[in-house]
Order: structure tokens, then sequence, then C-alpha cells
């Protein structure tokens, strides 16, 4: 029995290198806000309103520079032979693409509330 299996690089295809491309220049501007939040409540008022502001400008234009490239390049394999973002995030504990402040960026843009955590309702303990 052959073991048939799709390769690593089988989901990052052409399409999604394209909405990718156009989240990160669509949403570039939503990592100012983002960056100032995370500074904030890491380091006080004055860190969310300075580096936090300078951070967050820094990852807008690295977004919009990536967007760009994967814009006009979204039809080319360009990664390593591959439609994987150029940009490598950080790999948590447990397998999944996390957000990691202080170094890579997540393959699309941070998102400000969009998406809930939590569940909407409460389960009755009896």
């Amino acid at each position: 029995m052959a073991d048939i299996q799709a390769p690593p690089a089988a989901e990052y295809t052409p399409s999604r290198k394209l909405g990718r491309a156009l989240s990160n220049l669509l949403y570039s501007a939503e990592e100012i806000p983002v960056q100032m939040i995370r500074w904030n409540s890491e380091d006080g008022n004055y860190a969310g309103f300075s580096v936090g502001l300078v951070d967050g400008t820094s990852r807008m234009l690295q977004r919009m520079g990536y967007g760009l490239y994967e814009l006009v390049t979204f039809w080319a394999p360009t990664y390593k032979c591959t439609y994987k973002p150029p940009y490598q995030g950080f790999c948590g504990q447990s397998g999944l693409r996390e957000y990691n402040p202080n170094g890579g960026m997540s393959e699309f843009p941070a998102e400000l509330g969009f998406q809930s955590y939590y569940r909407y309702s409460r389960t009755q303990l009896d």
C-alpha cells in the first residue's frame, strides 16, 4: 500500500500568496495600534506611546514591503522554490504559528478584536 501524502509546502499556493500580499498591504496599518497596546501592557504608557509607535511603524513598513514584493511575484515560487512567506514567524510549544512580538512576523497581520478566543455561551455546572 502506497502512502499518499501532500508535500510539506502543498498548502502554500499562488492564490494564498496573492491573498497574503493583499492582506499585508491592506491591513499593515493595524501593526501600529497592536504594537502600542502590547508595549503598553508590558512596559506601561510611556513605552506604549513611544516604543510601540516606532515599533508599529517599522512593522507596518515591513509588511507593506513584503506585501508589495509578494503582489508582484505571486505567480512565482520565490522563497526556497515554494510559495511560503519570506519572513518566518515563531513556532510555539503547540506547533502552531504564533505571533512573536520580539522577533518574527506572523504570516498574516495581527487582528484588532475581530476574533474571539472565548466561547459565546457558558455552560452551567450542576
